[in-house]
């Protein structure tokens, strides 16, 4: 995403002297996952693109484009990512038996059942506030892209809204 892309619109910021700019950005990202099961930490592309939607002060949204896909934030430590991994595989079995699984009930020949039902416990997206032009996570926090039926090409959107002070 190039700074200038952001759309700007001016309101006059109450009593306040100076002028704010309400400021709405969207940038797709594009990546490849590796594995069937991925966890892929998204958090520094967000932070670039967020640092160049010229938005100071606001609220920061990251939407999957996929139903076999999720997002989380959280600590994207190695046992923890193998808990994950072994927590989903307990929760949703992957041998089903799953209906999207059987050809002549669904139009789907990935035998992907297990990794939509995944995605519907983790959801799709996450929203993050921005403070002074950056996400605004905790110490060990991170933006995770929680691949489900990889590998695959995937996109999230990014959506920022906000304010800056205009000079």
């Amino acid at each position: 995403m190039s700074c200038d892309s952001a759309t700007n619109s001016a309101f006059t910021a109450g009593p306040r002297a100076g002028r704010q700019r309400l400021t709405v950005a969207a940038e797709a990202l594009c990546f490849s996952t590796c594995l069937r099961t991925d966890l892929v930490d998204i958090t520094d592309r967000v932070a670039e693109l967020i640092a160049c939607s010229g938005v100071r002060d606001g609220l920061a949204q990251v939407f999957s484009l996929h139903t076999t896909a999720a997002l989380l934030i959280n600590e994207l430590e190695p046992a923890l990512t193998h808990d994950l991994k072994g927590l989903l595989d307990r929760l949703v079995d992957a041998r089903g038996p799953w209906r999207h699984d059987l050809p002549e009930l669904s139009g789907c020949d990935r035998c992907n059942a297990a990794s939509h039902l995944r995605a519907v416990l983790l959801g799709p997206s996450v929203a993050l506030p921005v403070a002074a032009g950056r996400p605004v996570l905790g110490r060990f926090q991170r933006i995770v892209f929680v691949e489900l039926d990889g590998p695959r090409e995937r996109t999230v959107r990014l959506t920022v809204l906000g304010t800056d002070e205009a000079s």
